[in-house]
């Protein structure tokens, strides 16, 4: 099995070619272009059986991805962790894209349990619209702040906190800057204006966020504490839980797993500070929501502090607790969503 590690950047990629001892066979560097990547298939080709192995950039490498799976190679997606870790090992110093190549190969020929590239679904485009809501909330907080200040100047009341985004609200600052005089009034009403236009693309986005959810992740939409911009997120950053072989291996990507700290007969454990931070923040909202809420979540929780854990240590552990379940449900998700496309197919 030869092993193919690719550099990839916005207008070269670099191949680098190793066998199962991690030898160099061959290097080919290319346009970033669908010609380019035709080139490094069918150079390729000359060393038989193969496996790809990409950095996992997905902005510089989904469109190599894409290509090389619609021709049927096998592509494994490479953590750039993993990577580094592979280029300091190597003999050869420096970095260069032949280096860096070479060191994307080896850490796919190290690890055998990558996960396998496929085409962007639907997860793809609940990832895209829930960035682009996120955006869009970003920058109208940002919008908000400089109208506060500007109503500060004017000494017009502050509306309260968390309360420029709703209509009335709006409404009303619209009515006490209308008789107002100057430029700053003038740059304050067209704020209102903006964070206005801003509130509605982003309760627009929510209900699409929350209908395509509805589609995909009934059973997690179930889950207690979580709604559908938390599903959404959920399925956007996973990106397919098939890819992940158990539910301890979905626990350490999301990094509620607890890294072993021990020498010796003692045995340890600490926080993982690594993983997805975004599964994790949206875990650890979940497992607030189900404390506040009542119900197994809550009872998990106290006999976690009956049990001597401190309330920190009680979230953790509800935390991983609550990864299981969504290990859990997403995978019967995913299962009724392939049994629909089976049907499906069939009638047509």
């Amino acid at each position: 099995m030869v092993i193919i590690g690719a550099d990839l950047h916005k207008r070269t990629h670099t191949a680098v070619a190793i066998d199962e001892a991690g030898r160099k066979l061959g290097q080919r560097t290319v346009g970033a272009t669908p010609e380019g990547h035709l080139e490094l298939l069918d150079w390729s080709r000359g060393f038989g059986e193969r496996r790809w192995a990409l950095e996992d950039c997905r902005h510089l490498s989904r469109r190599l991805e894409a290509d090389l799976v619609r021709s049927g190679e096998s592509v494994v997606r490479v953590p750039p962790k993993l990577m580094a870790g592979a280029r300091r090992g190597g003999r050869e110093a420096g970095k260069s894209d032949p280096i860096d190549a070479l060191a994307v190969a080896r850490a796919a020929l190290r690890e055998p349990d990558l996960p396998v590239a496929r085409l962007d679904g639907p997860e793809r485009d609940l990832r895209l619209l829930i960035d682009h809501r996120e955006d869009l909330v970003t920058t109208r907080t940002q919008v908000i702040n400089r109208l506060r200040w500007h109503l500060h100047e004017l000494g017009l009341v502050e509306p309260a906190p968390r309360s420029l985004d709703r209509g009335p609200v709006l409404e009303g600052l619209r009515t006490a800057l209308a008789g107002q005089p100057g430029t700053v009034a003038r740059i304050a009403r067209e704020l209102v204006e903006v964070v206005a236009e801003l509130t509605h693309s982003i309760g627009a986005l929510g209900r699409e966020i929350d209908a395509l959810a509805g589609q995909l992740a009934q059973s997690l939409l179930d889950l207690q504490g979580c709604g559908g911009l938390s599903a959404a997120k959920l399925i956007g950053e996973t990106a397919g839980i098939g890819r992940f072989r158990s539910r301890a291996a979905f626990a350490r990507h999301n990094g509620t797993a607890p890294v072993p700290v021990w020498s010796g007969n003692e045995t340890r454990h600490r926080l993982s500070r690594g993983g997805n931070r975004q599964l994790n923040v949206v875990l650890h909202r979940i497992a607030i929501t189900q404390i506040r809420l009542g119900g197994a979540g809550r009872v998990y929780f106290e006999h976690r502090l009956a049990a001597g854990d401190t309330k920190t240590e009680a979230i953790r552990a509800l935390r991983r607790r609550i990864s299981d379940e969504v290990y859990r449900r997403m995978r019967q998700d995913e299962a009724a969503q392939t049994t629909q496309r089976a049907l499906l197919a069939a009638a047509a």
